[in-house]
């Protein structure tokens, strides 16, 4: 038996499209059972999530997606506070110096834009967008307001991918750093989305101390999720899914629906005994 979760979802926080008590309503609308919120590199959206889903009656995780950096490569972690650890002061402080340096970031990529592609993009617009967490998306968006008639799959392709020269890395710690400082907040850390990871196989990371994987995501193949659940099994570790809801944004296809991911009961129940442990 399946049972509809949602363990990986972003709001206006982060770079997503719906504030926190939107997301909470679309999951009602959806019947999901479970419904945990990880904006990049914030705990803002928690408590107002929290309120709405204890309005509707729909079960809230206040979670994270942390951004870390792995053999040359961006890879996302995902946290999920036991208790109240996302309100504590340290870990407050050291968002904010995130949210910071994505500010810088942002500047430094709006420059680039215009040096390398010809594209100008109004910086204030882009940190309006970016209310909470300043990311890609919402430079994406603003190349669209600004009249750039680009589809927005090509837009972080072409100019905002990693791989062009218009981008900028985000401060980042290391693997090992994410999830001691995670763990610090009585967190249970999941590796984000391993279909991303290209650069490093994915049995390397079960060494470091992760308690599951994002095993079921909206981009896998069947193959891709059998295999990940099989590794999960046999290291006994946790498995979650996730669409990476960010909201609707025409033509992206790279995050998920919100109310689409099942997961097997089994492996739901033994989060939840983990959780509430």
């Amino acid at each position: 038996m399946n049972v509809r979760a949602e363990f990986h979802c972003h709001t206006t926080a982060s770079d997503g499209r719906l504030s926190p008590s939107q997301v909470v309503e679309l999951a009602k609308e959806k019947s999901v059972k479970l419904l945990a919120i990880t904006d990049h590199d914030t705990t803002e959206g928690i408590e107002e999530a929290l309120n709405r889903g204890k309005e509707l009656g729909v079960t809230i995780i206040p979670g994270i997606e942390l951004s870390c950096l792995h053999n040359g490569e961006s890879v996302h972690i995902l946290g999920y506070f036991k208790g109240e650890g996302y309100k504590d002061s340290e870990l407050l402080t050291y968002l904010s110096s995130l949210k910071k340096s994505r500010l810088e970031r942002a500047t430094l990529m709006v420059q680039n834009l215009e040096k390398y592609f010809d594209l100008k993009v109004d910086l204030n617009r882009v940190l309006e967008l970016g209310e909470g967490v300043v990311a890609r998306p919402h430079l994406a968006q603003a190349i669209i307001e600004a009249g750039y008639n680009y589809e927005w799959n090509y837009i972080f392709d072409k100019f905002i991918s990693k791989n062009s020269p218009a981008y900028v890395e985000n401060k980042k710690i290391s693997i090992p750093e994410g999830i001691a400082f995670l763990k610090r907040y009585d967190c249970i850390v999941i590796l984000a989305h391993p279909k991303l990871i290209k650069k490093s196989p994915i049995k390397e990371f079960l060494n470091f101390g992760f308690d599951g994987l994002e095993a079921v995501y909206f981009q896998n193949f069947k193959r891709e999720t059998d295999e990940l659940v099989s590794l999960c099994r046999y290291n006994n570790l946790l498995i979650t899914c996730g669409s990476d809801f960010h909201g609707i944004f025409s033509g992206d296809t790279k995050h998920g629906v919100l109310g689409d991911m099942n997961i097997d009961e089994e492996y739901f129940n033994k989060f939840l005994y983990r959780y509430n442990s």
